[in-house]
């Protein structure tokens, strides 16, 4: 996408709001948005945890880039968020939020290929959120619980490193 999506939007509430730094971060994997990613996360001192298989845990948003955005945000992809549930009390500059999702991958151009190689993850996220100097509120921490896959799980792995000293 050429143009970056808007990173704040007016009058929310502060419950849409807390939820709106969730939604940033999908739509900005999904539209490879790097503007719009950043702005969901609350500096270089966040981190995210990915409880599948293996429970993998990246600290600070470089390696959240690296190994999330960079990977993710090139692909063909949707992630639907539901079921958002917040806890915040009035007034307070820290909330957490709990949510489902369902985020369907394809590869760079291959999304709309019937047969083409597909992976569908079914999870839970668990945010804690704080309010930066700004108002805006940003995602501390977000840990991705997969409850269930379907697909080729290869579509998520790093391709095979090419030797080129041959």
């Amino acid at each position: 996408m050429s143009q970056s999506l808007p990173q704040t939007l007016p009058s929310l509430s502060q419950r849409e709001a807390i939820a709106d730094a969730l939604y940033r971060a999908a739509i900005a994997s999904d539209h490879h948005d790097s503007a719009l990613f950043n702005s969901a996360w609350a500096g270089e001192d966040v981190s995210m945890e990915i409880h599948d298989d293996n429970k993998r845990v990246l600290q600070g948003l470089s390696l959240i880039r690296t190994n999330v955005f960079n990977k993710v945000g090139p692909m063909d992809t949707t992630h639907n968020i539901s079921m958002v549930r917040v806890n915040y009390q009035d007034g307070a500059d820290t909330a957490a939020l709990t949510a489902t999702s369902t985020a369907q991958h394809a590869s760079s151009g291959t999304g709309r290929d019937p047969n083409g190689t597909k992976y569908t993850v079914g999870g839970e996220y668990s945010v804690d959120l704080i309010k930066d100097e700004a108002g805006v509120w940003k995602i501390k921490k977000l840990v991705l619980n997969v409850i269930w896959t379907s697909g080729d799980a290869a579509l998520m792995r790093p391709p095979p490193e090419v030797d080129t000293a041959a």
